[in-house]
């Protein structure tokens, strides 16, 4: 009876992650096509819920929810049919839709898909002999050399994207790295805002010497009522007098002026005074539990520290998982709306499944390790023999290449950048 319960649990959350992926594929990415082929929605939006069950099912084993027996159960049914997926299926019809925009093979189509497909078996294949991914005792088709094949190339594009971003992220939005302050610049900036303030404080003093003036000549408190008052105000009016209200218009201005250069003014000074310092540590405890570690001794109270850090790096797993597959798929969205076409929109769309699946399969491979022992030893059973390890050291070597490549590359570019701008 429990075990048809945590069924009913899985398959609900499957459907939900299901009719997400199909609203994301409508919503989003086939906006602006006409979805011809279903299938092509189909696939997309079964791989982004079985993706996100791997997931969910992670959540569950830390958190202890679902019989031991059921969680094993669903996932290996997951991760069969997600590598069944990757492997089999998306390939084909990857193959299948190329050939169909080929109009020389459209009589023999599935003949040419099926070649791609081999095609494609063949070289996967091959790419797991320079790997010591797995024990040489598996077999053939065994689940052991289907997601450890999956899991380098997964893990290679993780580190790839991770490398680009890790110093993409800081270049783009840190100011610190895009300009080189000096005293000229903060003293220029400064000269600015001064005249600025000078100038409202001038203005300020008109419109005061103004009010002065229509005061004691009795305009203040003796202004003329009614309609031909009014036009009496509208068609004379004294001699010097100002135009208070253009001027208090030009005081607001010269005023959101003066804010924008002191914000202005002080990132300058944050900026000339900001020291990055890289040190070169290998931290033995996570940040959630020394922190807790050292409130608690500062304090000097009774506190669960092992139970308390485990929920709290749970729930900042938890964050980093959704802000993942939110950022995966606006990723995926720039990326489809930057080459796709009515020919090539299906192929680029399995494509986008394809890269996403692995993703999610060797985040699995990665996060396994970084468990405790007694939250990851279903996952183990169920992923079989494979070397771990491997994984961790690889992740870091291709992560370490991708971030030097993509330093090189920004700084190449950010140094043309202002040679182009002084020949224009």
């Amino acid at each position: 009876m429990s075990f048809l319960i945590d069924s009913g649990i899985m398959v609900t959350s499957q459907v939900l992650f299901f009719g997400f992926g199909w609203l994301f594929f409508m919503r989003k990415l086939f906006k602006d096509y006409e979805v011809r082929q279903y299938v092509v929605q189909v696939i997309f939006s079964v791989t982004f819920a079985f993706s996100c069950t791997m997931f969910e099912l992670i959540i569950f084993e830390i958190l202890g929810v679902l019989n031991s027996s059921s969680r094993y159960f669903h996932w290996k049914l997951n991760l069969c049919v997600i590598l069944l997926i990757l492997v089999f299926m998306v390939p084909f019809y990857i193959g299948y839709f190329v050939v169909s925009n080929i109009r020389l093979l459209h009589r023999q189509k599935l003949l040419f898909a099926c070649v791609l497909w081999l095609t494609f078996m063949y070289f996967f294949w091959k790419l797991g002999d320079p790997f010591p991914i797995l024990s040489p005792k598996h077999g053939i088709l065994s689940i052991e050399q289907l997601i450890s094949r999956v899991g380098v190339i997964g893990v290679t594009l993780m580190a790839l994207l991770s490398g680009f971003g890790a110093v993409n992220c800081p270049y783009t939005y840190m100011s610190y790295f895009l300009r080189n302050v000096t005293d000229a610049d903060i003293l220029a900036l400064e000269r600015r805002l001064l005249q600025t303030m000078d100038m409202i404080i001038s203005k300020k003093k008109r419109i005061a010497v103004a009010h002065r003036t229509m005061f004691q000549r009795g305009e203040v408190h003796n202004k003329p009522t009614g309609f031909w008052g009014m036009i009496k105000s509208v068609t004379t009016s004294v001699a010097g007098s100002e135009n208070l209200s253009l001027i208090q218009q030009e005081v607001d201005a010269l005023e959101e002026l003066s804010r924008q250069l002191f914000l202005e003014t002080a990132d300058l000074h944050a900026t000339k005074a900001t020291i990055n310092i890289v040190f070169d540590r290998v931290g033995k405890t996570d940040p959630v539990t020394r922190g807790i570690e050292i409130t608690v001794n500062y304090l000097g109270i009774q506190f669960d520290v092992k139970f308390w850090s485990q929920h709290i790096s749970f729930i900042l797993v938890g964050i980093i998982i959704v802000t993942s597959i939110r950022g995966l798929l606006i990723t995926l969205t720039k990326f489809f709306y930057a080459i796709s076409s009515s020919k090539s929109s299906n192929v680029i769309v399995l494509l986008l499944a394809q890269i996403m699946g692995m993703y999610f399969v060797s985040s699995v491979l990665l996060i396994r390790m970084s468990m405790p022992l007694e939250y990851r030893t279903i996952i183990t059973e169920v992923l079989g023999e494979l070397q771990f390890n491997f994984y961790h050291r690889w992740f870091d070597v291709i992560f370490l290449v991708s971030a030097l490549s993509s330093i090189l590359f920004l700084y190449l570019a950010h140094k043309q950048a202002p040679e182009k701008h002084m020949a224009l």
